[in-house]
């Protein structure tokens, strides 16, 4: 508890993005989110006031981070399990815990888990990926068990051949795929459930490039069938704070669950501006045991963009902003105050409407415009 403030403190481990946007929820809410970061130029650091730099990895700095915290959440999976059941054994509570965080930390584990539970999800492997391959048709999926993400440790396996040899894999199917879908879901300790309406993502090159809520033509029972998974999900898992589950709906029309993740999600950063309650918010409200805010949407159309780094030089983003807020003045830009590196996230702008593809295209634009400068 602050003693200025009387108010809780929430410790977030990882000073990226996503604890940055959480820090902007955290002040309306009375707080200034404490964050541990590898560096003090890490996005959050360069805004949060109580910042501790240390590895996410070393108990110690983990340990002395979180003292004085009331609850420590995380930015990212990479924490270890152990670390956190050891810091949880000596009295710091830490959500989502351990026993959760697992099924999201691990592929082999969560596609384990959620099969035998009986949830839905591609056919795969953690044997031998040649037999599967014969048994369910080339080419399958071949994804790295733990550290992947944005596309990464994720490929096409046409044959045996291209299966990488000393890396922990599993197999999946290459599933008739129309689109892919999120339902992102908050959960408190006590129980209590908030859902978000049902987004589409667009992926380019493995990386999401844009989300659209409510996701278009997704009739009203499939989109309820989605978000009972992600809660019924939440629910079996015992995740605390948000919970983001990544679908497939496939060409013959299932659901089939493809990723977790236990943390504010890329898939609802349209939540900021589209939502009565952005994610960011609602993660906190959930890690404190604070009821759920209103996940109704604020329009009817919701886009967001994320923001790639473009080619080196050129127009400054300073430059690059002028011009998208001469072009699209509706447009709400998020930078995450990061080095500019081709392809990598470096922010999202989000675009609200009454017409789905009025707001994509504009959304686009706006993109476009921070990635490769203005053209006429």
């Amino acid at each position: 508890m602050d003693s200025r403030t009387e108010l809780p403190v929430v410790g977030m481990v990882g000073g990226g993005q996503l604890a940055r946007m959480t820090h902007q929820a955290a002040i309306a809410l009375g707080q200034s989110l404490r964050v541990l970061a590898v560096s003090p130029e890490d996005g959050a650091a360069l805004v949060a006031a109580d910042v501790h730099v240390g590895r996410h990895d070393d108990i110690n700095a983990v340990r002395e981070f979180a003292k004085g915290c009331d609850v420590v959440t995380f930015d990212h999976e990479h924490v270890p399990g152990d670390l956190i059941r050891a810091l949880a054994a000596e009295g710091v509570t830490l959500l989502p815990g351990a026993d959760a965080l697992k099924y999201a930390q691990n592929k082999r584990e969560m596609r384990r888990h959620l099969s035998a539970l009986g949830f839905p999800v591609p056919r795969w492997t953690s044997g031998d990926l040649a037999a599967f391959g014969d048994e369910v048709g080339w080419p399958i999926i071949v994804k790295t068990a733990t550290g992947g993400y944005d596309g990464r440790g994720v490929f096409v396996a046409r044959s045996p051949a291209d299966v990488p040899p000393g890396v922990e894999v599993i197999g999946e199917e290459l599933v008739p795929l129309k689109r892919e879908l999120a339902a992102v879901v908050a959960r408190s300790p006590l129980g209590q459930v908030a859902t978000y309406p049902v987004v589409e993502t667009v992926q380019r090159d493995g990386i999401c490039v844009e989300v659209l809520a409510p996701a278009p033509g997704l009739d009203e029972d499939r989109a309820i069938e989605a978000q009972r998974l992600a809660i019924d999900i939440a629910t079996r898992l015992g995740v605390v704070g948000v919970l983001a589950v990544e679908l497939f709906e496939t060409v013959d029309g299932r659901i089939l669950i493809n990723e977790l993740a236990m943390r504010p999600h890329n898939s609802a950063h349209w939540t900021i501006e589209g939502a009565r309650t952005s994610q960011f918010e609602q993660h906190l409200r959930a890690v404190l045991d604070y009821p759920m805010g209103d996940t109704g949407s604020t329009a009817p159309a919701v886009v967001m963009a994320n923001v790639l780094g473009g080619e080196p030089g050129g127009m400054s983003i300073d430059e690059r902003l002028h011009h998208l807020f001469a072009e699209e003045p509706g447009a709400k830009v998020h930078l995450y105050g990061k080095q500019v590196r081709k392809g990598r996230k470096i922010g999202h702008v989000t675009v609200l409407g009454d017409d789905m593809e009025d707001c994509r295209r504009r959304a686009r634009r706006a993109a476009r415009i921070l990635e490769e400068g203005y053209q006429q």
